[in-house]
């Protein structure tokens, strides 16, 4: 299976909304509409590799080029949504897909009452609904989706679980774009209440999840892979508790009293502070991102002053808060001495950078690292 004939390489620039990328071409800059509204941070460096083709003139359309991959650890990861069910259902029909063997295409866009979903399959003599999912979220050896909160994925899990409940049989697939990985779990860090809703319906709906491989003219290999699922590990660490990454946004330099610091002087940039709260961690980050509060930690100083960049957050029955600053020092351009860090030994919790850190690759190492390669030793 090949999807495109003729790629056009680019190197990535800057990505202005969720549906265009600025690109370098060996002819020059251009605008492709990148068909996936997904967050793609840890994808989407500057400087990485972008596979293009030109779109069909239409009257109207201005933008010529389309971004249809993006290259990783030398391989290309499909980043065109819109294709996702074009590859499940060549894969099914091929009979490759561990768990969905022997089933057979009955229709696509299958609706049930107000409800839309991928594919009517029949199996084994019986009905099967099955809904599609692209992961391109993925560590060393571990996949997580979403990448992003989608209360769209979680109504399909429970629409999906009905349907069984009613003796349809039901079944969710995740193509992980990757042949890296071995295991697969919803990403409990960025969406809790998808995991949750996940972990909930397990014994109701066939969780599907396989690695497929794309060769660099992105065609399809033969080879797919069944991943593991740590449900017993997912359902420890899916708990709203946990360390965090605030970063913030400091758009001029400012000298900012810091409880018995004192006043300390703040230069333009970002700034990571890294804390933990080993329950409610949900309020936690929502007190950060609210201004309008009685001012306790020294934070609060520094976001009454700063804009909220991102929040990341690290769920975890282990306090990693330390542990994730000293990687921080690792990266950052400088830190505060004494901040944040009261009742601990740890020099500093904030760390500055000039440049957003997103645009970094190191960052999306660390928050790779804690997020899954960490625990994924543990497994």
């Amino acid at each position: 299976m090949k999807l495109f004939q003729t790629l056009i390489p680019a190197e990535f620039k800057a990505r202005p909304n969720r549906f265009l990328v600025e690109c370098m071409t060996r002819r020059g800059p251009v605008t492709a509409y990148l068909p996936n509204p997904g967050r793609l941070r840890e994808l989407l460096l500057p400087g990485r590799k972008l596979y293009l083709v030109k779109q069909p003139v239409v009257p109207g359309r201005e933008i010529a080029y389309m971004a249809v991959a993006v290259e990783r650890d030398g391989s290309p990861i499909l980043l065109h949504t819109h294709l996702n069910n074009h590859v499940a259902r060549h894969l099914i029909e091929e009979n490759r897909i561990p768990g969905l063997d022997g089933a057979v295409v009955v229709k696509a866009e299958h609706t049930i009452g107000n409800s839309r979903f991928d594919f009517l399959l029949r199996k084994g003599g019986r009905d099967m609904v099955l809904e599609v999912k692209s992961c391109t979220l993925f560590g060393r050896r571990i996949a997580m989706f979403p990448d992003a909160i989608t209360e769209r994925g979680r109504k399909h899990i429970l629409e999906l679980a009905s349907l069984s409940r009613q003796g349809t049989d039901a079944a969710v697939l995740f193509l992980v774009h990757t042949p890296s990985s071995l295991y697969f779990m919803p990403d409990y860090h960025t969406d809790l209440l998808f995991s949750r809703t996940l972990l909930g319906v397990r014994d109701r709906i066939q969780v599907v999840p396989v690695a497929v491989q794309w060769y660099p003219d992105l065609s399809l290999s033969t080879r797919v892979r069944l991943l593991d699922i740590p449900w017993d590990y997912i359902e420890e660490e899916a708990q709203d508790r946990g360390s965090y990454m605030l970063v913030l946004r400091l758009r001029e330099k400012r000298n900012l009293r810091v409880g018995q610091l004192g006043i300390k002087p703040f230069g333009k940039g970002f700034y990571i502070y890294v804390g933990s709260a080993m329950a409610n961690l949900t309020k936690r980050i929502e007190r950060h991102v609210r201004k309008r509060k009685l001012h306790h930690w020294h934070i609060d100083e520094l976001r009454d002053a700063a804009e909220v960049w991102s929040t990341l957050v690290v769920r975890s029955s282990d306090r990693l808060e330390c542990e994730i600053a000293r990687r921080c020092s690792r990266i950052a351009e400088w830190s505060v001495p004494g901040f944040g860090c009261s009742d601990c030994s740890c020099d500093s919790h904030l760390f500055g950078f000039t440049q957003d850190p997103f645009h970094s690759e190191s960052f999306h190492r660390l928050v790779q690292y804690f997020r899954m390669d960490r625990f994924g030793q543990g497994i």
